[in-house]
């Protein structure tokens, strides 16, 4: 029987609706006389009603058709529906009594009347017939869902309702916490007690539980879901029935506020017009391209008009995405752009990439920045953001590019942290290139200018603090801060991105710039506002029917309480207000070699705590972390 009713088109199944709705007006005429005192019996006057019935058909089967009542599914036949039933109803019955009046047999208006109210009757009563066989013919080829129903409410009993009539999901009970609703009986169904769950999920053999309660807040609604997932459930939330019309917002808690909202001042804008001419017309190379920074390099170089642009990236997928991306703006442009997959730590890799498409400028953001992963994987880090800057640095000058612009952190500075010190073992190398000169004074690089921009954290970028309070806030919190003093230098990734393509456009070589990027940042006072912003309460002691609570973990390994810009207090002002140029000390030539070659020996070993100690000695500040601290 099943595969029959699966086999009918939607076509032959309104054929099939409309040969019973005709079927039944002879029928519907008939009970009609009986109940009607007539002179003659029932059949007598309906074999002389048999010439006009095929007429009264076809009208009422044409004007059926016509308003779709045979294509509307059994299941959403409504009061609509049954209003256009009644039209039609009506239509045969004043279809007959015309006809009869016009060429007999002569019959009183009454019958026509009772004639109408049968037919719709019998229609609306064969169409909630044949439901009950199809829904019994699914029920018996396919088992029903066993579904508990979090929540008695108005939603919850909505949607008992609504599945009364579904072929694959079977309301089995409620469960409320509200007490007053507990041990009553809605729409057919028991309501339980939370704390009855367990017991009321083995006796009735559930798998699933449908929560109906959209007006609950969603980290709330997120501790459910998370005691009846360990409980080996399925949890679906449900939004309300009046969100889902429309008249309330689906998930505007859960939008995402722009990073900029969270700034502690206003975000500088640097005209792109200021720093184009360093870039357009020109071929310019993107590392890590792919990365928060590195992608948003390349739309505003992108915007400046290069001949070509080189996206340089490890990462399959981010170099698909960004390249993806960019493809779509790139029409009538008359930009090249060129994806290129591979690593900046293989050198014939990248010595043929910046002779093939004569590289002119290079704004090098590849690196490894997570604090935590690099502490816990010394080696892979140094070699990626040491070697990679050095293999990209020294084959930019190898290749007379014009500009290279290394984009560092401010984490270089006295860093607590290994990803730090690699970061300001990369500075070291670009300051070196920068200022080697050959025996006879001139300088060997000196047709590349080398310079590095220094800055902070970048809202929004990948793995920064606040998607993390975000996601974090999804799941209904806690919010983890590792320190209640922690503070940090934030910026957005638009501001930091077009003061580094000004700083690299201003660069002579050598220089340090530091971005200003305000006062420092509680990270304590951040994780309020985003769960402020996100439209929920900070639950502390004071609060304890707040919506989100903030989680105190300690220090990770390599944190510091409090970032620094620079090694010296010494600051030169720039062209920009934005913009300054540190002055620090630089390592020789040699002693760049030296560091280097003892690091490539630690590295090819495996050494982790020889790598440390090469690290104590040569960068300035150096202070080994506490690995014995937490790492998540």
């Amino acid at each position: 029987m099943l595969k029959l009713l699966e086999a009918l088109t939607r076509q032959q199944k309104a054929m099939v609706i409309l040969v019973l709705d005709l079927g039944l007006l002879p029928v519907a005429l008939f009970f009609a006389l009986m109940l009607q005192n007539m002179p003659s019996s029932s059949l007598t006057i309906l074999g002389k009603m048999l010439p006009l019935i095929p007429y009264v058909l076809l009208g009422t089967g044409g004007l059926s058709y016509w308003l779709g009542i045979p294509r509307v599914q059994l299941i959403a036949y409504e009061r609509h529906a049954v209003g256009l039933t009644a039209l039609v109803a009506l239509f045969a019955a004043l279809s007959a009594a015309t006809l009869c009046a016009i060429f007999g047999p002569k019959l009183p208006a009454g019958l026509f009347v009772v004639f109408g109210l049968i037919y719709l009757l019998l229609m609306v009563a064969a169409r909630a017939f044949l439901l009950q066989v199809v829904l019994a013919v699914y029920r018996r080829a396919r088992p029903r869902a066993r579904v508990l129903i979090y929540g008695a409410g108005n939603t919850g009993t909505q949607l008992a309702q609504a599945l009364k009539a579904h072929d694959g999901i079977d309301p089995v009970a409620f469960v409320d916490d509200n007490k007053s609703l507990q041990g009553l009986v809605l729409m057919g169904l028991p309501v339980y007690a939370p704390s009855r769950i367990s017991k009321v999920v083995e006796a009735r053999r559930i798998k699933r539980v449908l929560l109906a309660m959209p007006s609950l807040s969603s980290p709330k609604q997120a501790r459910i879901i998370h005691r009846l997932q360990n409980l080996g459930l399925e949890v679906q939330a449900l939004p309300s029935f009046a969100q889902l019309i429309g008249e309330e917002a689906l998930v505007e808690k859960l939008t995402p506020v722009a990073p900029q909202s969270f700034l502690s001042r206003d975000a500088c804008d640097v005209p792109l017009q200021t720093s184009a001419g360093s870039y357009a017309g020109r071929v310019v190379l993107v590392s890590g391209a792919g990365g928060s920074i590195g992608s948003e390099l390349s739309r505003q170089v992108l915007a400046c008009r290069p001949t070509k642009l080189v996206l340089y990236e490890l990462s399959e997928l981010a170099l698909y995405t960004i390249h993806q991306e960019l493809s779509q703006q790139l029409e009538g442009a008359g930009i090249e752009l060129v994806p290129v997959l591979g690593s900046v730590t293989d050198p014939r890799q990248v010595r043929r990439v910046l002779e093939r498409h004569k590289v002119q400028v290079v704004l090098h953001a590849a690196a490894y920045k997570h604090v935590p992963l690099v502490e816990t994987n010394p080696l892979p880090g140094l070699a990626n953001n040491v070697f990679g800057t050095q293999t990209l640095a020294s084959a930019a000058a190898e290749f007379g590019v014009e500009r290279f612009i290394l984009v560092s952190s401010d984490k270089a500075v006295r860093p607590t942290n290994v990803m730090g010190a690699s970061k300001r073992m990369a500075e070291l190398i670009v300051q070196d290139l920068a200022s080697r000169c050959d025996p006879n004074g001139d300088s060997s690089a000196r047709r590349t200018v080398f310079t590095m921009v220094r800055f902070g954290n970048v809202l929004g970028s990948s793995g920064s603090v606040i998607p993390l309070f975000q996601e974090q806030i999804s799941r209904g919190g806690p919010v983890t801060v590792t320190d209640p003093q922690v503070k940090r230098y934030f910026m957005t990734i638009r501001e930091a991105v077009q003061l580094v393509l000004q700083a690299g456009a201003e660069a002579k070589g050598g220089e340090v710039f530091v971005l200003d990027m305000g006062e420092p940042v509680s990270i304590l006072q951040l994780a309020g506002q985003v769960i402020e912003a996100a439209g929920y309460s900070l639950r502390d002691a004071e609060h304890p029917d707040g919506d989100i609570a903030i989680e105190i973990i300690g220090l990770r390994p390599g944190e510091k309480m409090q970032e620094e810009l620079t090694l010296s207090s010494e600051l030169i002002r720039t062209a920009h207000p934005k913009i300054l140029c540190a002055r620090e000390a630089v390592l020789s030539e040699i002693e760049v070699a030296a560091f280097m070659r003892a690091l490539r020996q630690a590295v090819a070993v495996g050494d982790e705590e020889g790598a440390r100690q090469i690290i104590m000695r040569w960068v300035e500040g150096y202070v080994q972390a506490d690995r014995d601290r937490k790492t998540s």
